[in-house]
């Protein structure tokens, strides 16, 4: 595809009962943009009908792509969002958490940002102008807090909510960051952010409003995963693995 201003990417794993709301969502928003447009769904070892959703849905100005690991098998999140935004096309590539937790409006938020120089933008929950209209559960929250506070201190200090599933990538901040990933699951935003700062690509956090979802894959196991995967950012980053 030529001059393909946006990509979508959505990470699926058993997405079957949320992913046809959010694809139609999507793509309603999409058609009536002035700019081309592209929704990738990355398929990460679904045991449902999720691929056949994507599969069966009816082709219409804005493309509707299935993507698969080689394997088929569950690889995680970061392992999705990497393969989506390296196979897009668009000269900014957006992913999106496929319960639509933030809806894709919300991106009218950042082109503003991309004017004055900046190579991605992260949305977030927690800085000024934000709004989480439907909570967490109250454990979720705090571990939620206490992991933002190990990411700051490990990994990327001044970054108030790096985990948010709403980031938007230029062309040119894909080729430095994605190649160079190595997390697979759920430290895969961190790892983004701590190879930007490495590489002077200039970033910032963009309010988001965001809605928690029932049936969310965020367990409190997960959060002990990304603390996991911080260590080994860090312990990647002094080795110089990120250059």
């Amino acid at each position: 595809m030529t001059n393909l201003h946006l990509s979508v990417v959505i990470p699926a794993y058993n997405e079957e009962p949320r992913l046809p709301r959010t694809l139609r969502h999507v793509l309603g928003y999409l058609s009536a943009q002035p700019y081309r447009s592209e929704v990738l769904v990355v398929d990460d070892g679904s045991r449902d009908g999720t691929a056949a959703i994507v599969r069966g849905w009816p082709q219409g100005c804005v493309p509707v792509r299935l993507i698969w690991h080689p394997d088929r098998a569950n690889h995680g999140k970061g392992a999705a969002v990497r393969r989506g935004v390296m196979e897009a096309a668009g000269d900014f590539r957006l992913f999106m958490d496929a319960d639509n937790s933030t809806t894709v409006d919300q991106v009218e938020r950042f082109w503003p940002f991309f004017e004055q120089g900046f190579d991605l933008l992260i949305g977030s929950r927690k800085c000024a102008g934000a709004c989480v209209a439907v909570h967490q559960p109250w454990y979720k929250e705090t571990a939620g807090r206490f992991g933002n506070l190990m990411i700051r201190l490990l990994a990327v200090p001044a970054i108030s909510d790096t985990q948010a599933g709403f980031k938007i990538f230029t062309r040119r901040s894909v080729k430095v960051i994605f190649p160079r990933l190595t997390v697979e699951r759920w430290g895969h935003d961190v790892e983004i952010l701590v190879i930007a700062r490495k590489h002077g690509l200039k970033f910032r956090e963009v309010p988001i409003n965001w809605v928690d979802s029932p049936g969310s894959k965020v367990s409190l196991k997960s959060y002990l995963q990304v603390f996991v995967e911080v260590l080994r950012i860090r312990r990647n980053r002094r080795r110089g693995l990120y250059k």
